[in-house]
């Protein structure tokens, strides 16, 4: 599983991507977070607002920090 984590590397994006790595793992994922910071690869997945979280190429939230118990229904 890849989940991509798209931001610009602000507090919010990197909130997420510490929550999408604690629900991975406590999910024991076999998976591989990636960080896509270019505005231009954000708005290539049609993404206007971050933090967003994609999975497999699949855009599955936009513009919040969800809880790690959501982020994990989000993964599954």
């Amino acid at each position: 599983m890849k989940i991509q984590v798209l931001g610009t590397g602000c507090p919010k994006c990197k909130k997420l991507a510490d929550a999408v790595d604690a629900a991975a793992k406590e999910l024991q994922l076999d998976y591989e977070l990636e960080k896509v910071t270019d505005i231009n690869q954000i708005m290539a997945y049609g993404v206007m607002m971050t933090p967003a979280l994609a999975v497999d190429g699949s855009v599955k939230m936009v513009g919040k920090v969800p809880s790690i118990e959501e982020i994990k229904r989000l993964l599954v």
